[in-house]
């Protein structure tokens, strides 16, 4: 009983695949060479004349001088950036030595922290008379 449903929803999809016959109607979807209007070779010829004249820009900007303005520029800021590495390298050497590396000022932090909270505890523990309070 259980089977049947799966294999009508099995079914359902081969209708919706099957192929529908073609008819052709040959006086409306065939083309024939004279039988074009003549707008659309005229914006044929308009889309061509427009794509070529963009191919020239293009080709105008790649061989134009500014591109060689934009390489000078290049290496003169390629210059530059190489002088202010070496002076930041030099600055870096100039510096004196840190007194603690970073994991040095963790440790002494955390050490710190231990201490405080010790000497917390011992005075806001008060005075006991005998450790037998702990007991109890």
């Amino acid at each position: 009983m259980r089977r049947l449903p799966l294999l009508a929803c099995l079914a359902l999809p081969l209708p919706a695949v099957a192929v529908e016959p073609v008819t052709e109607q040959p006086a409306q979807t065939a083309v024939q060479p004279g039988a074009q209007t003549p707008a659309v070779p005229h914006e044929l010829e308009q889309r061509l004349a427009e794509s070529e004249q963009q191919r020239a820009e293009l080709a105008a900007q790649l061989a134009n001088p500014d591109n060689r303005q934009d390489e000078a520029r290049i290496a003169r800021l390629t210059q530059e950036n190489q002088r202010l590495k070496l002076q930041l390298r030099e600055a870096q050497a100039n510096q004196p030595p840190r007194l603690l590396s970073e994991q040095q000022t963790w440790y002494l932090a955390g050490a710190g922290t231990a201490l405080v909270a010790f000497l917390l505890g011992m005075l806001s523990r008060g005075r006991r008379r005998a450790r037998r309070e702990w007991i109890n």
